[in-house]
């Protein structure tokens, strides 16, 4: 049976990286999209495999996208502004990329071709934090980036032609194009290197997923395509419905002098507040590999080795 053949868009970003390298690991043949915003190297070690190819370019570039899209299986659109923060700071790029990006890459795909994207579960955004969302849940976004996830997934869903999408938790974990903005991430590197961290509304939770265990998760939605169409999934660890302090304290179990300093005036701008049901996803036989301690031990590893090299690195 011949490779599949898959197109990444924003492949050499901080998700895109691992989930290159795990698909090549898996036999299949991938393209990867990346403008190169960061200057990032990230999809170096790949050059010697005969299986990986990269095209230098920008998602939003139709005729570059007719040029290399007919020759592929499945499109993951990882390409994205990522966040609220960078969203807030570059709107109509968030626009742009996030969504009309998604609708000019679907009008250019045939029905055969399969489409997996990635949403935020941040879509359901300030709820109680004590009722478990499902994708059943009203979607409820409190940001830029939540809105333009939110619509994409909406139109890919109602669109004709077949897709799946996946509402991933807050992703932790190393990566060769590295981002120490999300959570967990952030919280180890500020352990490590401050020795505590300020936490506003230190009661407000979320879900958390390892990057490798969100890699694993598209390779499942590849195979089993036929069957997870045109639904949605939570993707996350079941047992990670975490507060911003419980998982402060995960930390200082391997970092004991970590302080979490709680302060009750003050605000965090990030207001979302939720625990996720996945065991939608569960149901079709995706297992999770990858444990918040295995993470924290991970990026404890990681982060020492970046903090040697340069103590500003990644700040």
């Amino acid at each position: 049976m011949p490779k599949e053949k898959v197109l990444i868009t924003g492949g050499s970003g901080y998700l895109g990286s691992v989930l290159t390298g795990h698909l090549l690991n898996e036999g299949y043949k991938v393209t990867c999209l990346d403008n190169l915003m960061y200057r990032q190297n990230s999809l170096f070690n790949f050059a010697f495999n005969p299986d990986f190819n990269f095209v230098y370019g920008d998602c939003r570039d139709e005729k570059l996208l007719e040029e290399i899209i007919s020759d592929v299986d499945v499109i993951i659109p990882l390409a994205a502004i990522v966040g609220m923060a960078a969203c807030k700071m570059k709107p109509n790029e968030a626009k742009q990329i996030n969504y009309e990006a998604i609708v000019k890459l679907n009008n250019l795909r045939s029905k055969n071709q399969k489409l997996i994207f990635p949403t935020t579960n941040s879509g359901y955004g300030a709820k109680s934090g004590d009722i478990f969302c499902t994708e059943e849940t009203p979607l409820e976004p409190i940001s830029l980036y939540g809105e333009t996830k939110a619509k994409a997934e909406k139109y890919l869903l109602e669109d004709e032609k077949d897709a799946t999408t996946l509402r991933l938790a807050t992703v932790f974990g190393t990566s060769s194009r590295m981002r120490s903005d999300l959570l967990v991430n952030n919280f180890v590197l500020r352990a490590l290197k401050d020795g505590y961290v300020v936490l506003y509304e230190a009661e407000f939770k979320r879900n958390y997923i390892h990057i490798k265990d969100v890699a694993r998760c598209f390779h499942h939605c590849i195979e089993k395509f036929d069957s997870m169409k045109n639904q949605t999934y939570n993707v996350g660890l079941e047992n990670a419905n975490l507060s911003k302090l419980e998982m402060a304290e995960k930390i200082k179990e391997y970092l004991p002098k970590f302080e979490m300093v709680c302060k009750d005036i003050g605000e965090d701008p990030d207001k979302r507040n939720y625990i996720v049901s996945n065991k939608k996803i569960i149901n079709t036989g995706f297992k999770t590999l990858f444990s918040l301690d295995d993470g924290i031990k991970e990026l404890i590893k990681g982060y020492e080795i970046l903090l040697k090299n340069d103590p500003y690195q990644n700040t």
